[in-house]
């Protein structure tokens, strides 16, 4: 089978987990290949995400590595033998690996949390707000690029108006709702529509005001993406040299805190909803 040459966020993410468990164990990548009766490139190959593994190497390697975790281990098998061509495959070679790599990883989640403190966060947004978003970026996106990601982030919101959404919470700061990102009517429109998928059942939406006391927890973006177990929890974050995907258990533990904390000085969903609704009607 030929290497990969670009291994997705997906498959990096299963090839970093199995070099963890091996980590774990103690072993070198040498003694692992010589208990599941393959080279050490193999397995380097393996940890590199640059090959796969099927469901059975996958089960044996657990074994050796004394791994009995059930769940993470048949969480692994299935991300190991999964095969789902999305939607976001038609973006492939048009748009950043990362942004089909947050589609993928998002497809797959058990549930989402964001935090925005200058934006409103992607999954909410109207085609309108994501455009004015995008053309304002520096250096300027070619016309055919920018619709491509205005595009794509609207096919990203399956995951909350599809058939099968997930749960789904948002912590948006004041700033974020007041800031316009576009003129008064996009600013108006983005706001209704914030309101119109906060009332579903899955969706919680929490609001930071600027005279709330005791914020001071975090000022940039923060997203956490649910796996199908804790451990397979990933954090991203967005900076101007790219998009990080974060799965250290210790870095989540900092992204989990962080989140609790913006959590526990917003108002509740109710007061929220009541917020940006005396918002809509000053514009």
């Amino acid at each position: 089978m030929a290497l990969r040459s670009e291994p997705t966020a997906r498959q990096m993410r299963l090839a970093v987990e199995l070099r963890r468990l091996r980590d774990a164990a103690g072993l070198t990548a040498r003694e692992a290949a010589a208990l599941l009766g393959v080279s050490a490139p193999q397995i380097s190959q393996i940890e590199a995400g640059l090959a796969g593994v099927s469901e059975k190497r996958l089960r044996c390697l657990a074994v050796n590595y004394s791994c009995f975790d059930g769940e993470l281990i048949d969480a692994l098998a299935a991300m190991a033998t999964d095969r789902t061509r999305g939607w976001w495959e038609e973006y492939r070679e048009c748009l950043p690996a990362p942004f089909l790599d947050l589609a993928e990883l998002e497809h797959h989640s058990t549930y989402r949390r964001d935090a925005e403190f200058l934006f409103i966060p992607g999954l909410l947004q109207t085609p309108e707000y994501a455009r004015a978003a995008f053309a304002s970026r520096v250096p300027e996106l070619p016309e055919e690029e920018l619709e491509l990601r205005v595009r794509h982030r609207m096919q990203r919101k399956v995951i909350l108006v599809g058939p099968q959404p997930i749960p789904y919470e948002a912590v948006i700061h004041e700033a974020a709702l007041r800031i316009r990102v576009g003129d008064r009517a996009t600013s108006r429109a983005q706001l209704l529509r914030v309101l119109e998928l906060s009332g579903a059942d899955h969706i919680t939406l929490r609001v930071i005001p600027f005279d709330l006391d005791g914020f001071g927890a975090a000022w940039s973006p923060m997203m956490l993406a649910g796996g199908t177990v804790p451990k397979l929890d990933t954090a991203v974050r967005d900076a101007p040299h790219g998009t990080g995907f974060i799965d250290a258990e210790a870095q989540l533990e900092v992204f989990r805190t962080l989140f609790r904390r913006v959590e526990a000085v917003s108002l509740d969903p109710t007061r929220s909803r009541d917020f940006i609704h005396r918002m809509v009607k000053d514009l």
